[in-house]
């Protein structure tokens, strides 16, 4: 299926209140998703996220809409990899609207985070997504993604994604 023509994607100006609503709306789209939260974003999400991001150092937002209305988005965060000594953009959340999956948008968003990252001399895209999320994890891999495991050595074994959440 071909992706509609009135989409346009946008890096969101975080000062921009147009912006901020459409952020906001997004955000909490994807946290009610399935595979987001399957619950709205609290209240202090709400309140605090656009300044929060606007207060990260290394943010960058990506919006899609479809005509002036929003239906999709992209927040990364730029790390940087000590063994390549290069910068690289991590894809934290990533969504588009239900009824617009599956015709190239997440595609395009993909292919505007990758330009981004090219022109800040990023070396690599990372993410992380749901084991149970099939059909993502089918966008990831056909734009080029693949799990990633390090092994150190025969005796090391390999690397996982770890986490500890902080209250």
């Amino acid at each position: 299926m071909e992706s509609p023509t009135n989409v346009k994607i946008v890096t969101a100006d975080l000062g921009d209140t147009s912006h901020q609503r459409a952020v906001l709306s997004m955000m909490d789209a994807y946290s009610s998703d399935p595979m987001g939260d399957g619950k709205p974003l609290s209240e202090y999400a709400r309140e605090h996220l656009i300044s929060g991001l606007i207060a990260h150092p290394t943010s960058i937002v990506f919006l899609v809409f479809e005509e002036n209305r929003p239906c999709g988005i992209a927040t990364c965060f730029r790390g940087f990899s000590t063994f390549a000594a290069r910068p690289l953009l991590n894809v934290s959340d990533f969504y588009i609207e239900p009824r617009l999956r599956g015709n190239g948008i997440g595609k395009q968003l993909l292919l505007a985070i990758e330009w981004a990252a090219r022109e800040t001399g990023c070396c690599r895209l990372t993410l992380e997504v749901q084991q149970n999320n099939y059909v993502a994890r089918t966008v990831y891999e056909r734009f080029g993604f693949r799990q990633a495991v390090y092994e150190a050595d025969a005796d090391g074994g390999g690397s996982q994604y770890m986490m500890k959440n902080l209250a």
